[in-house]
């Protein structure tokens, strides 16, 4: 393969810490696709402006804390470039030249849009930008030219209007970007502390940065097998609650031993909560260890930004020369 399609591209916005959800339905996949691809990634706060517009100032307090959490959880900025969205303009312009040649209805097809808007309706999301949201999020991809973007199932519409669009570009005036390809990521195996998705908007989640202090007690009252009422009744691991935090952070063998004292009724509830602790604080400790490190040295992230910026912009604007001289706008 190419420079250009062993190179990988995704972000986040940075809306608030991150927590287990995160790590295992992303932020693990990142780490291992640094092991062999140029890696790119971003803190999206153009994007967290769209349904944070109001309140833009909580955003600049997220950033670090979100790239801390990036790097506590694995992430080498030596092996990967990490960058603020906004402090690379070029995501601007090309933005600009996609919002000409995109049209409306791709937009307004898109099935996020209303489910969204949906969900936040405390918000007014009657904007041009939150509409416009999947063009920028093209933007953000195919400046890069990368040859494939890591994403989940439920992704796959907005990747493909990001298809869409290079491919809109290349017949109107030539084949220049690629058509990024899928790299499908294993969906998040966790459910959140009440069985619902794990999202700090449903108070339901562990997050990286929680001490065990704070973890014990979510523990302790999370939701298990609702059929299971008592010690003595056997129970089902698969429709439990509590097993997925077992299969991800808990031993091999150990889980065996859970499984069959669950089925078996020799275990209880509470003794399955006790381990899952274990299993937490043996996992979580390297994670809040480094994380700590970070917190030392308050510049540490922003010079991590500053260098990430620096690489972006150059190869981004090596992109934006290109396109310019295409449009003819040099």
């Amino acid at each position: 393969m190419t420079a250009l399609n062993r190179r990988i591209v995704s972000g986040m916005r940075p809306t608030g810490p991150l927590h287990l959800g995160h790590y295992f339905g992303v932020l693990k996949n990142w780490v291992d696709l640094t092991k062999d691809f140029e890696c790119f990634f971003f803190v999206a706060d153009w994007h967290a402006m769209t349904t944070e517009y109001a309140n833009p100032q909580r955003i600049k307090g997220f950033v670090p804390e979100l790239v801390k959490d990036w790097v506590a959880a694995g992430l080498d900025p030596a092996r990967c470039t990490m960058f603020q969205q906004s402090k690379v303009p070029t995501h601007a312009e090309l933005n600009m030249i996609f919002s000409m040649i995109t049209p409306l209805g791709w937009l307004e097809r898109c099935p996020t849009y209303k489910e969204q808007k949906q969900q936040l309706m405390e918000k007014d999301l009657n904007t041009y930008g939150f509409l416009g949201y999947p063009v920028l999020m093209a933007v953000d991809i195919l400046l890069y030219r990368p040859g494939s973007v890591p994403v989940g199932q439920d992704q796959l519409p907005h990747l493909e209007l990001t298809r869409e669009i290079a491919r809109r570009f290349n017949h109107l005036y030539g084949d220049f970007f690629p058509e990024p390809q899928a790299q499908l990521t294993e969906q998040a195996k966790l459910p959140g502390l009440d069985g619902r998705k794990m999202s700090k908007s449903y108070g339901n989640s562990i997050y990286l940065r929680e001490s065990m202090d704070e973890i014990r007690p979510k523990v302790m009252k999370m939701l298990t097998d609702e059929n299971r009422k008592r010690k003595s009744d056997p129970g089902d691991p698969d429709i439990c609650n509590l097993f997925p935090y077992h299969e991800v952070m808990t031993d091999k063998e150990k889980q065996a031993e859970i499984r069959e004292g669950c089925t078996k009724a020799t275990w209880g509830c509470v003794d399955c909560k006790k381990l899952l602790l274990e299993s937490m604080e043996s996992f979580l400790g390297p994670i809040q260890t480094r994380r700590a490190e970070l917190d030392k040295d308050p510049d540490a992230i922003w010079e991590i930004l500053r260098k990430g910026d620096a690489h972006a912009m150059e190869e981004s604007t090596r992109t934006m020369d290109e396109i310019r001289g295409i449009l003819n706008f040099t």
